[in-house]
């Protein structure tokens, strides 16, 4: 019989990884930083990530994505993962935690 998997503890160890990657420029994880939108896990324990960048012209635009999906991919039970780049709403400093604004000093 096949092990079922709580998603929501599933999205737990995500959200985790997440924070494990930063952006090379900032000094804070990228969930902190609000880059995150949303994650999603389906029953095949397939996840999707919506994501944006601080900005169109971000440096790590080509990587950045890559390595999120990569992360995400090496959970276990994470059958696939895909990462989707989305501007909409633009990142602004607004989205970052409390805890990412107190790292930089911007409270």
């Amino acid at each position: 019989m096949e092990q079922v998997i709580d998603t929501n503890l599933l999205g737990e160890e995500i959200v985790k990884k997440l924070k494990t990657i930063y952006d090379p420029e900032i000094p804070v994880d990228i969930y902190e930083l609000g880059l995150i939108y949303d994650v999603m896990v389906n029953e095949d324990y397939e996840v999707k990530i919506l994501m944006t960048l601080t900005s169109p012209n971000c440096p790590v635009a080509e990587t950045l994505p890559l390595e999120v999906e990569e992360k995400v991919k090496s959970i276990e039970h994470v059958k696939d993962a895909d990462v989707e780049i989305t501007f909409d709403p633009p990142w602004s400093k607004d989205l970052m935690s409390e805890e990412a604004k107190l790292e930089l000093g911007m409270l």
